[in-house]
């Protein structure tokens, strides 16, 4: 609650907060609109393959041309504005960037930018949650090591929902469950970018119109991004996937309490202390009342009868038993929130939801019945989808991590349902192969973490 006085007194004092954004699509444009009205922020490098594209979200979002005009990182320092380059690796090697934000979606790319960032004593805002899904335990444990920041980006709920657990048990209260709310019914999960735009209510010109990408946003609807966002929670706050991955009850926000509690007590989990989506729909497809579609979620235990009874006093919404109690946040504004990240990791040194632990994995899922030779085309699209998984049981599999289901090719057929293995795909010159960053860091994590994943599932 200090962190705005903080950014007037780096203003006034002539040092404003040095940001680099790689990638100036949906998420990075939402940054961009508020960065320019947010003192103490200077946005130095904005960084993307189309950089004609970049300066339209500039525009677009309400930046003069004057304000990113610079012709380099030089002019752009001593001017104040903005210099927009094709180039990433120009914001590691200069040492007045203070934050660096991946915003590319990509997971190769946030791994790879993550780890130039720790090397080059930078700090991390990682909106890329897909790389946070494939590595981020590894990303954050090499950052604590080297002194740097590795941050989820608050707006977005993975870290939105971290907050709130944080909150809960900073006041003493036992997390039973916590997550998100998003529209979903069991047949998604076959929903391909050939059908998706029905489910947004638009058409797929107006899509087009708009920029949007079938792909990625299907990815929303198929239970794919859910996974990867329930996985980053679990990391986070050492919160446990249930053991058939999301089960997504439809559940609305005066039901919350009431419904994801313990089996044994007459809700719907499997145990205390889990992440869990929430839909916004009835299994017949009707709407869910007060849904909670948008917003994010802790299901919190009173550790007392004395604390039962403040509940009560002080009108808590609560379960009949008056023991388990609910608070939610019904929306998040994505990257219009996404500056207290950028300001708790240069101001205070701090992460707004950091991995600290390997609890969740995403396993790639055949959408369909799939053929031996067949390409993988990744989240969001027509092959895969990505069904959470804890960490142990991800790791006793084998499982093919959906962050890695794309531009490969099948060894065998894979029946619909089904998880994919790394023994599934046909990896050319081998999986360990250094030119391959990716699958390097992603072994490298499995290696550091698998002893302590075991142990914890024993």
């Amino acid at each position: 609650m200090n962190l705005h006085h903080l950014l007037q007194q780096r203003a006034a004092a002539h040092r404003p907060i040095r940001i680099a954004l790689i990638g100036a699509g949906k998420f990075g444009s939402m940054f961009l609109a508020q960065a320019r009205l947010t003192p103490g922020f200077h946005v130095a490098i904005v960084a993307d393959l189309n950089v004609a594209k970049a300066r339209e979200s500039l525009k677009t979002t309400g930046w003069a041309a004057e304000q990113f005009a610079a012709r380099d990182l030089g002019q752009a320092l001593k001017s104040g504005a903005t210099w927009v380059t094709d180039d990433s690796a120009a914001i590691f090697a200069a040492p007045e960037i203070e934050v660096v934000i991946d915003a590319t979606g990509h997971p190769p790319a946030g791994i790879r930018h993550a780890r130039a960032a720790r090397r080059s004593g930078k700090h991390m805002v990682m909106v890329n949650v897909e790389a946070d899904a494939l590595a981020g335990p590894l990303l954050a444990a090499e950052a604590a090591e080297a002194g740097t920041v590795y941050s989820l980006a608050y707006g977005d709920q993975p870290a939105l929902i971290a907050e709130m657990v944080d909150w809960a048990r900073a006041c003493g209260f036992p997390v039973v469950a916590a997550g998100k709310g998003t529209k979903y019914l069991p047949s998604y999960h076959d929903l391909t970018p050939d059908d998706v735009w029905n489910h947004y209510g638009i058409s797929a010109e107006e899509a087009a119109a708009g920029g949007m990408n079938a792909q990625m946003f299907n990815s929303f609807m198929d239970g794919t991004k859910s996974a990867i966002e329930m996985a980053a929670v679990a990391n986070a706050c050492d919160l446990a996937p249930a053991a058939g991955g999301l089960a997504f009850p439809p559940v609305g926000c005066d039901d919350l309490a009431e419904v994801l509690k313990p089996k044994a007590d007459g809700g719907v989990l499997e145990r205390k202390g889990q992440v869990e989506v929430i839909s916004s729909l009835q299994r017949d497809g009707s709407p869910v009342e007060r849904d909670l579609r948008w917003g994010v979620y802790v299901v919190f235990e009173a550790p007392s009868d004395y604390a039962k009874r403040c509940f009560k006093e002080y009108g808590l919404a609560t379960d009949a038993s008056g023991r388990y109690a609910a608070m939610y946040k019904p929306y998040h504004l994505i990257g219009l929130e996404l500056g207290i990240s950028v300001a708790h990791a240069a101001l205070n040194g701090q992460p707004t939801g950091t991995a600290r632990g390997w609890r969740g994995d995403v396993v790639a899922t055949a959408k369909r019945d799939l053929k031996a030779g067949e390409t993988l085309d990744g989240e969001g699209g027509y092959t895969v989808w990505g069904k959470l998984s804890s960490a142990a049981d991800s790791l006793a599999a084998g499982a093919l991590p959906l962050g890695l289901a794309q531009g490969v090719k099948l060894t065998r057929a894979v029946a619909k349902g089904q998880s994919l293995a790394w023994d599934d795909v046909d990896w050319g010159e081998g999986e360990a192969d250094a030119a391959n960053d990716t699958v390097t860091a992603r072994r490298e994590m499995e290696r550091r973490f698998a002893a302590v994943v075991e142990q914890a599932a024993e």
